[in-house]
């Protein structure tokens, strides 16, 4: 008798999954099937699992290819089970392709090619579709987040725009996109919500047409460069009862989250100054260094720089002021960035073309927060006081690219769950507009 086994969440049960144990089943006489824990999907970068342990079991029960189901619940389980069960082939599907190829000292590996789309006709006790996801631009922000995407429970990519068709073909052949197109009509007919990654100046004009077109966004940053443009798409996003957010997903990384609310407990007293740095060294030949109008340091960084600031100091500031070091062509290869508050100061430093230690300070009237660079992919940082001897360490999980949390969000609040807006509120957003308007009018006189 040939044993095949298979391992999955099987959240929110569709077509997809049906058809993954149909195949599996396909390849021999006795089928196991491991399903994991809630516990286990969250260690492994699974997140927003909706349905229960016992309702995905049962799920998987009801299809009838299932010989046996087992859970899995620890690293290196997988290598435990084939022994233990003197399992022939090992199969997933073909979005892990090479990721078990260790198994195969110990039985045969397939990986089964995976449905595109995902059917609703399969799906749920619990009256929500899964959110089909469509791409503007095939860049290389897009690149990284299309994976991430599968990381999330309840949503999944399906499409991918780009005015010029060969890119988006090469895209969706990537990631194995069940549609591609260079008509935007079109494209939304395709999907629920769209995630823009396309050049800053261009933000604008696609999320205006996806609201319209009664579709949620998710915009990379900067969302947009002006604040009247911001102000106009938030109304717009509330007219049409969909969601809008800005894509800067160092606010949705937990241990981002954790340390703003550890800086507004009183921890650290009343706060006083905000120092963020983030640089970088670019080639010289990538859109941010050429891009005459809308290229450089600050349209490229400054959100990230600016979001401790605005989130622990306030979006009514009384003054800023930029200051740039630039390139032949004008852009800023570097800009330190002043802003002055009632109780208080905050500085900002943004490099393409110079290095300085990328770190973040929040100076209190008790003690401060330092976190050390990368600290916008936030893993760990430290409280420290007046007595050196005291040094309070934090360590938080943080999840691939940091791109899953943001998505994670995103899908919650399509869900109807308002609880996570305060991560990225839309005066933040419209706060960060108003900045970068500013900074390009001073650049232009």
């Amino acid at each position: 008798m040939k044993k095949v086994i298979t391992y999955g969440s099987f959240d929110l049960f569709h077509e997809g999954h049906y058809n993954l144990l149909k195949r599996a089943k396909a390849l021999g006489d006795y089928l196991i099937v491991g399903i994991t824990t809630e516990h286990y999907d969250e260690s492994r970068g699974k997140l927003n699992v909706v349905d229960s342990l016992m309702e995905r079991i049962e799920n998987v029960r009801k299809t009838g290819f299932a010989d046996e189901i087992i859970i899995e619940d620890h690293v290196g389980q997988k290598v435990e089970d084939i022994q233990k069960y003197g399992i022939d082939i090992f199969t997933v599907g073909s979005d892990w392709i090479g990721k078990f190829d260790y198994l195969k000292e110990f039985c045969e590996v397939v990986y089964l090619k995976r449905t595109k789309g995902v059917s609703s006709t399969m799906l749920r006790n619990k009256n929500r579709s899964i959110i089909r996801l469509g791409v503007i631009g095939s860049g290389r922000i897009a690149r990284r987040f299309v994976p991430e995407v599968d990381r999330v429970s309840g949503i999944t990519p399906t499409a991918v725009y780009n005015p010029h068709i060969e890119s988006a073909q090469k895209l969706a052949e990537e990631f194995d996109l069940e549609f591609y197109m260079d008509q935007l009509e079109v494209f939304f007919d395709k999907v629920d919500a769209v995630y823009i990654a396309t050049p800053h100046e261009t933000h604008y004009e696609y999320a205006r047409k996806a609201l319209l077109a009664g579709k949620h966004v998710l915009c990379e940053k900067p969302m947009v460069l002006k604040r009247a443009e911001a102000e106009e798409l938030f109304d717009l996003a509330k007219k049409q009862g969909v969601v809008l957010m800005e894509a800067i997903k160092t606010a949705y990384c937990p241990g981002f989250v954790q340390m703003m609310g550890l800086a507004r407990s009183g921890v650290i007293g009343n706060i006083r100054d905000v120092e963020a740095c983030f640089t970088r060294l670019t080639r010289s030949e990538v859109r941010e260094m050429k891009d005459k109008v809308y290229g450089g340091s600050f349209t490229e960084l400054g959100t990230y720089t600016l979001l401790p600031i605005i989130k622990l100091m306030g979006t009514n500031y009384r003054e800023i002021r930029f200051d740039s070091l630039k390139d032949d062509n004008g852009l800023d290869l570097y800009t330190k960035t002043n802003l002055i508050y009632d109780r208080g100061f905050a500085t900002m430093k943004n490099g393409l073309g110079v290095k300085s230690e990328g770190q973040l300070i929040i100076a209190g009237t008790k003690g401060y927060i330092l976190a050390q660079s990368p600290w916008w992919l936030t893993r760990s940082f430290d409280v420290r006081y007046e007595d050196p001897n005291k040094v309070d360490h934090y360590n938080v999980n943080f999840l691939g690219n940091g791109l899953r949390y943001e998505i994670s969000d995103f899908v919650y609040m399509i869900n109807g769950y308002e609880g996570r807006t305060f991560k990225m509120t839309p005066a933040e957003s419209i706060a960060m507009a108003d900045a970068m308007e500013k900074f390009l009018d001073s650049r232009k006189s």
